[in-house]
């Protein structure tokens, strides 16, 4: 007799069940007063709270083929921080405070564990960013993607008053430019580091690298930095002009789009020395500078514009607060259309 059921078709409603039932105490851990109802409803739900004139920001992400090292590695409890990250530090930039997140994950055969390490990471950098887990979705797709793949995406959103959105409107001359140090790739560049490192030279994940300090697998999976308390604490504490998230296209590529007509971020590279795994990629791919700046973040994860008043206020609060941070360069009246320009060697 033929087996017509959702299960003989490859969909497993048990083990979507047994999902929830292991990742719901990670999900709990990441709520915000605001919330209201729980886990299992149709929609999330958030009371906004008391603004003058709230504009809402909404940003979403996915953590791109970071997500093959994971399921090679098979550990699977950092993407979710690497998530999370990219979507919520993209709305600190405008000046948003993340209010919640929902998250969806596509799977070849739901294996309840791993769904369930994948929200531990999400619910953790939701706890890191200071924002709610307001609910989310497994689908399983049998047929489609083969079984031990997955990939993930998610949507944040957040709030900022009218009169307060920061961005290249508040950019003026004279201003300084601060960089915060990233812990590592965070979550780009990771198709051409598979490429020169696992296609080409073919290094194994769990190869020691004595450049490294650690296995080459957890190089990778070094989860991204979310900046968005010390970005908040800035902005509660400083004039800050706007921040520049530094992801795909590298530091020049993403400062250049925070910074107007007519003026130039003019920064030094002798500031700063690239962390081990930017050289070591280099070096094993012989990629040229060009190429390694317009696909990592180079050591430069988060970027703040500010006053030159405020410089050594805000590197206090950073000190503070455990962010290695300095001066990367200042901003200057330019006639020319180049709106950032990196100049010398990087410090040894």
């Amino acid at each position: 007799m033929t087996d017509n059921t959702y299960a003989a078709a490859g969909v497993d409603i048990e083990a979507g069940d047994r999902a929830v039932e292991l990742f719901a105490p990670h999900a709990k851990r990441a709520s915000r007063p605001e919330v209201r109802g729980g886990l299992g409803g149709f929609a999330g739900l958030f009371a906004l709270g008391r603004y003058e004139k709230p504009l809402l920001a909404a940003g979403s992400d996915g953590v791109g083929t970071k997500l093959v090292i994971a399921q090679k590695m098979g550990i699977h409890n950092t993407i979710g921080i690497d998530l999370v990250a990219m979507c919520v530090d993209d709305l600190v930039v405008c000046g948003a405070e993340p209010l919640f997140l929902q998250d969806y994950i596509a799977i070849g055969k739901v294996v309840p564990e791993h769904v369930a390490s994948i929200v531990e990471g999400i619910a953790e950098g939701c706890v890191r960013a200071g924002c709610a887990l307001l609910g989310g979705e497994t689908a399983e797709h049998p047929g489609v993607m083969p079984e031990g793949e997955y990939d993930v995406s998610a949507t944040a959103v957040g709030v900022v008053e009218e009169d307060e959105v920061l961005g290249p409107q508040r950019v003026r001359e004279g201003d300084v430019v601060i960089g915060m140090a990233s812990s590592g790739l965070h979550s780009n560049g990771y198709s051409l580091a598979r490429y020169v490192l696992l296609e080409q030279a073919q290094l194994p994940l769990t190869s020691h690298v004595e450049e490294l300090g650690r296995s080459l697998g957890e190089e990778l999976l070094e989860p991204t930095r979310i900046y968005t308390k010390d970005c908040l604490e800035l902005i509660s504490e400083c004039e800050i002009h706007t921040f520049c998230h530094v992801t795909g296209g590298g530091l020049a590529g993403n400062l250049s789009r925070v910074i107007p007509e007519g003026l130039t971020a003019r920064l030094s590279r002798a500031t700063w020395k690239p962390l081990p795994v930017f050289r070591y990629i280099q070096s094993v791919g012989k990629i040229a500078r060009s190429e390694m700046e317009k696909t990592f973040n180079m050591g430069v994860g988060m970027v703040a514009v500010l006053p030159a008043a405020e410089k050594e206020r805000a590197l206090a609060i950073l000190a503070a607060r455990h962010i290695d941070a300095w001066e990367l360069g200042m901003v200057e009246e330019s006639a020319g259309s180049e709106r950032v320009v990196l100049e010398d060697e990087y410090a040894e």
